[in-house]
């Protein structure tokens, strides 16, 4: 596999393609980066040489753009903001609910987590059904 920055790509995609396996980086970067490294899209990852590796790593440090950890911490930054101020954004984010406004009565069942079945706890000292 070449190894871009740190980051594993895979060989038998095209390149334009296996940059965006980088966080950070999607389709619109991907091909802004290799036109800044004069490298042609349709080019396989496992085709590349090293001097052409290095124009692409160069290409994305020149390009002052932000991936990988630094963009991870930066995301959990802003998110840790938005809690420590109490903003409603960030209390949903803390309770783990929809952030934008979406319905919770029914659906939101990606952001909640499956159902929990709240079940009736019989008191296992009551009296039996007898008399």
């Amino acid at each position: 596999m070449a190894r871009i920055l740190g980051v594993d790509i895979p060989n038998h995609k095209r390149i334009d393609i296996a940059l965006r396996y980088i966080y950070g980086i999607g389709p619109v970067n991907s091909v802004a980066i290799l036109k800044s490294a004069g490298i042609d899209f349709s080019i396989r990852a496992k085709d590349l040489d090293e001097q052409q590796l290095s124009q692409i790593a160069h290409a994305i440090q020149d390009g002052k753009y932000i991936i990988e950890g630094d963009l991870r911490r930066e995301h959990g930054m802003n998110l840790k903001r938005l809690q420590s101020i109490k903003s409603y954004r960030g209390t949903r984010h803390l309770r783990g609910l929809p952030v934008r406004g979406q319905r919770t009565q029914t659906n939101a069942r990606s952001r909640k987590g499956p159902r929990k079945t709240v079940g009736v706890q019989r008191n296992p000292n009551a009296k039996a059904g007898k008399h």
